[in-house]
């Protein structure tokens, strides 16, 4: 365990959560069932400079199409390894039975993964199982609260890319990512917080911070994604800037259980 920057008053809370996530781990190795059930709704990636849809991100639903949040409410310090695991598997299972090409966007929270070379096990032995190419699949890193131990998260997405995924940081700009992660984590690419995209074309501000981070990320070959675009406005003011890749409503809404087709004139 690494204890770098933990006081002594919290390491016992420290080593207590380490525990719970290590037996948590083993639980789901040894299929422990979650008391509750959902599914997966999935949103184009595009690339206006190709004119396609590269890829497509999964994104929690309940059975009946509910909200993310009524899933994510239920999930708890000793549930949340199985919950990040079976989160895996659906999307891989649902992206396999539909026999897509693009690149899979799966989000998993760094909390939930104690060792990585455990963790992943149950990701590698569903891709084999439906026959979905890892080289596929990129894992988003989700905040759910900030992380103090970077160097586990660099463990993590180190371990990842070695086995042939791509890791990219989701919601960059707000929350606790930084710029520090870029040089630390050394991402194959971010995803830009929609929080700086919305009505971007009337904020001056905001297109010198986002032309700032592209040239930032371009320089150190990090690719970028644009979310949360609504407007064509928006959409070309982020093409001006030469980010061309990019998701949200305008292109097409996340959709339950379906892998959505891009309208043409959405590329135009």
């Amino acid at each position: 365990m690494n204890f770098s920057g933990i006081s002594a008053s919290e390491l016992p809370i420290y080593i207590k959560e380490q525990e719970t996530r290590e037996l948590s781990c083993e639980g789901c190795l040894n299929g422990e069932a979650l008391d509750f059930d959902f599914t997966m709704a999935f949103q184009p990636l595009i690339d206006l400079s190709q004119k396609c849809t590269f890829g497509f991100e999964g994104l929690v639903r309940g059975l009946n199409n509910e909200p993310a949040h009524t899933v994510i409410s239920q999930v708890t310090a000793q549930n949340v390894y199985k919950f990040d695991q079976s989160c895996r598997v659906k999307a891989i299972a649902l992206a396999a039975e539909a026999k897509i090409k693009e690149r899979l966007s799966i989000n998993f929270m760094p909390g939930a993964v104690y060792k990585p070379n455990i963790c992943i096990r149950t990701t590698l032995a569903a891709a084999d199982k439906y026959g979905f190419p890892r080289e596929q699949i990129t894992f988003e890193v989700v905040e759910e609260e900030k992380i103090a131990d970077t160097a586990h998260l660099q463990n993590i997405i180190d371990y990842y890319k070695e086995i042939g995924f791509k890791v990219a940081i989701d919601d960059f700009g707000s929350g606790f990512a930084n710029l520090d992660w870029l040089a630390k984590l050394a991402p194959d690419s971010i995803k830009i917080d929609m929080s700086l995209i919305r009505e971007i074309d009337t904020s001056n501000r905001k297109t010198l911070i986002v032309k700032a981070l592209a040239e930032l990320c371009s320089a150190l070959n990090i690719d970028v994604l644009a979310e949360g675009v609504e407007t064509k406005a928006e959409r070309d003011t982020l093409a001006e800037l030469n980010i061309v890749k990019q998701q949200g409503y305008f292109f097409s809404p996340p959709l339950f259980e379906t892998f959505p087709s891009v309208p043409e004139e959405k590329f135009n």
